[in-house]
Parts: C-alpha cells; structure tokens; sequence
C-alpha cells in the first residue's frame, strides 16, 4: 500500500511541475497577472507534492516506542502546510492583483496564453479526479487533499479561460485584474479550508460522521448483553482511526465470556465500516449496575433486580459522554 499511494504522489508531483513550467510560459508570453496567479498556485502545488512525498513515506512506518500509536498523523502536517502555502499564494495573487490596477498593463499574445491554459487546465482535470479517487480508495487524506487542491486549481483556471477569451474578443483589459482578484479571493478560501482540517486532525476533534456510522452498525446488530455503550472516542492518525468507547456487560460473564463479547463488537464495526481505513479498539468491559436492569434485554437474566422497561437507540447523545445508560451519577 506505501509503495503505491508514493507512486501516485509522485504522478501528481511530476505532473505538476510539468503544467507549472508551461503556465509560466504563458505568462511570460502574455505578460497577464492572471496566468501570472494561475501559475503562483501551481506552485504550492509542486511544493505541497514533494511534502506529501515525504508525509506517506513516514506514514507508512510501522508503530513504534515512541510512537506508539504510528506516524498518521504527518498527514495533518501535511495538508496544514499546503493549506498555508495556498494561503500564501492567496495573499501574493491579491498583491499582484492590485498592482496591475494601479500601473495600468497591458496583456499580450492572449490566443497563444489560452491554449496553453486550456490544455494545462484538462491536464489537471484528469490528474485531480485520479487523486480524488485514489484517496477514496486508500483512505488517504493526503492524496484526498492533493486532489482537493488540484480540482481548485481547475475550477479557477477554468475562470480564467472565459476571462481571456473575454478579453480577446473584447479588448477589455480590466478583466485581467479583476479576475486575479477573484481568483486570490478563491485561493484564500480554500487555503483556510485545509489549515482548518489540519487543526482539526492535529487537535484530534472527533470525526462525527464516522461516530454516527458507528452507532448506526451497533444499533442494527446489537446484543442483548450489550446493555449500553458510552464514554466512545474516535481518533484520526492519517488513514488509521484508534476507537475507545466503554460497554457495558451483565456482571457475572466470566472474563473469557466478556472478552468475546469485546472481540465480537470490534468484528463487527471492521467487517461494516470495511474501507474506511484500519481500525484499532480499545473497549473497556464496564459491569451492570441494578439501576441498568430497567434497559436490559436479557430476557433469562439470573440476577435481575428490576423489570424491563424499555430499549435504549444508541445516539451521539448517550454513547459520548462518560455515563452509564439508566445511572444518573458519571461513571468513574
């Protein structure tokens, strides 16, 4: 798997100095700060290529003493450092921008610029819907946000392509400036998108989507000795998530009983979330209480204290906090 997610970095490593040299050579033929902006961009994306190189390679390590739960999380490193080199681009587009306003220049050649756009434009085309959906593929949210990055890049140049052919039926030599400005507005956006996601991973924020896939599998498969789930912690380490959730069993399982119970639960979630990326567990056995009788659906409990009264669904609501199901007090 390493070796491949490396080789298709390096696909759009390549790719992308190639349409960086050839956007530069529009720019230098047509002297435009919007092709001019086009290639800034590209850029970030030769830059950000080379360090999601390095970023698979550590994450494909295997786990070790010092760390113990691997190297996944250079991949956050990885898409907040793109996302502040676009930021970057962002700000020096904007610059330029302004700057061409103010000194009022002219745009040449722009037929041949176009061509050059639009066959850079289809090239990156096919390069960020082949990342996108290597990233699906693998779980790899540094190909994923290469390929985000890349499509950006697309969209915008796409943008550019209308303004020049704008200009090269119309003369109008403000569109040049006004559609860089544009374009920096775009790139600023989304470079604070990815800084976001990469706060997001490095400051372990739980993936709520991947919680409510969770809670839906352990609801339409729930055991009856399952009495509830709570205390459940998702975290991201590049395309490995690491889950902790406490589970709640009838006291008297003897420990070989209650560990197959845990063993059977982990199964379960790898064999429904298949594709999702690798999966470790950590689930703590928690023993009933009497005041869980009233939620349990044993029907041939030996120990029953209370009578049944009702099932409990599985919500983000009860299975994240620290709390037994049916008990009023924290667990501790």
């Amino acid at each position: 798997m390493l070796r491949k997610e490396l080789r298709i970095i390096m696909i759009s490593l390549v790719v992308s100095f190639v349409l960086t040299a050839a956007k530069f050579m529009a720019y230098f033929l047509t002297h435009s700060v919007a092709i001019l902006s086009d290639a800034l961009e590209s850029i970030i994306n030769v830059v950000a290529g080379a360090f999601a190189c390095y970023s698979i390679y550590l994450t494909g390590k295997p786990k070790d003493e010092d760390h113990p739960y691997g190297h996944g999380k250079v991949e956050f490193f990885s898409i907040g450092f793109e996302g502040a080199m676009i930021f970057i681009a962002g700000i020096l587009i904007l610059f330029k921008a302004f700057q061409h306003i103010f000194l009022d220049k002219q745009v040449e050649d722009v037929s041949n610029g176009l061509w050059i756009e639009a066959a850079t434009t289809l090239a990156n085309l096919w390069l960020a819907l082949f990342l996108r959906a290597a990233g699906r593929r693998m779980a790899s949210i540094t190909i994923s946000g290469n390929g985000q990055h890349i499509m950006t890049d697309v969209y915008s140049s796409g943008g550019l392509i209308a303004a020049l052919l704008l200009m090269h039926f119309t003369g109008w030599q403000w569109v040049d400036p006004a559609v860089s400005f544009v374009l920096g507005i775009v790139i600023l956006v989304n470079g604070y998108r990815l800084l976001r996601r990469s706060i997001s991973g490095l400051m372990d924020e739980t993936d709520m989507q991947l919680v409510d896939k969770l809670i839906t599998v352990l609801n339409n498969h729930r055991r009856d000795a399952w009495i509830d789930v709570h205390n459940m912690r998702v975290q991201q380490y590049g395309n490995n998530y690491h889950v902790d959730c406490h589970v709640t069993l009838p006291y008297y399982l003897p420990l070989v009983d209650a560990h197959e119970e845990m063993k059977s639960l982990e199964t379960l979630v790898n064999k429904e979330l298949e594709g999702h990326g690798d999966m470790e567990y950590f689930i703590h056995g928690d023993p009933c209480i009497p005041s869980s009788c009233k939620i349990c659906r044993l029907a041939e409990c030996p120990v029953r204290s209370f009578p049944f009264q009702h099932a409990v669904t599985w919500t983000r609501e009860n299975v994240l906090p620290n709390k037994k199901h049916g008990s009023e007090a924290p667990v501790l």
